[in-house]
């Protein structure tokens, strides 16, 4: 049996969970990014507002028409619809928090590409961190919007056999996505083809067609 190391889980890092606290002995830094700022505020700003601004002209009008007529009510009732209306502007309370802690959640997110892994790194209060690895990859996506087409942004979809994740306002979006996908296509090769398994010559692959089939009625 082989000897545990004792000192295996001795933590001798620092507690802030950085990219670099995160990369194992041997693994590589491929590229390392964050989304571009102004990109990402505006997007937490007008993500929700078009909803948050009818919620709260909605809702408004019937506020005002409690404040004038409010003299009329009775104590309770007027408690009764204060709350009601503080519950039902729940739309709008979390576009504010979403905008209030946009330069929070921007400041703590991060994104890594390594030669085993994808790695999220986020949060507001807390760190959470997300791995995805390349094999586990099912697709990668990119979408580009006519406003991150204006500030040369792009969001970049990750499909896996467990989950979803979304790089949001990555700059240069096209590169990296077209980086991204032979990474996972090489890795992909590399674990169900290994080197020594792989032929010179691959007959099946760049498969040719002649034109009477494709054009075949």
């Amino acid at each position: 049996m082989k000897n545990i190391d004792e000192n295996y889980f001795k933590n001798d890092k620092m507690q802030n969970n950085k990219i670099e606290d995160l990369i194992n002995d041997g693994e590589q830094l491929l590229w390392r990014g964050k989304p571009k700022k102004s990109a990402f505020i505006l997007s937490s700003i007008f993500s929700m507002l078009p909803l948050a601004l009818i919620w709260l002209i909605f809702d408004g009008g019937f506020i005002a028409t409690l404040f004038i007529f409010g003299e009329e009510l009775p104590v309770y009732a007027i408690i009764i619809l204060s709350l009601f209306f503080i519950i039902h502007l729940t739309p709008v309370w979390i576009w504010l928090a979403n905008v209030v802690s946009a330069n929070r959640k921007h400041k703590n997110i991060e994104y890594a590409f390594t030669n085993e892994r994808i790695i999220i790194r986020s949060g507001v209060i807390g760190i959470d961190i997300i791995n995805i690895y390349y094999n586990d990859i099912t697709s990668v996506s990119l979408k580009v919007s006519w406003i991150d087409k204006l500030l040369k942004v792009g969001d970049i979809y990750i499909s896996s056999k467990s989950h979803s994740q979304v790089l949001y306002d990555i700059t240069d979006p096209y590169f990296i996505t077209n980086k991204l996908q032979k990474i996972v296509n090489d890795i992909k090769n590399d674990i169900e083809f290994p080197n020594e398994l792989r032929p010179e010559v691959n007959r099946g692959f760049k498969t040719q067609y002649e034109n009477d089939i494709i054009n075949k009625k």
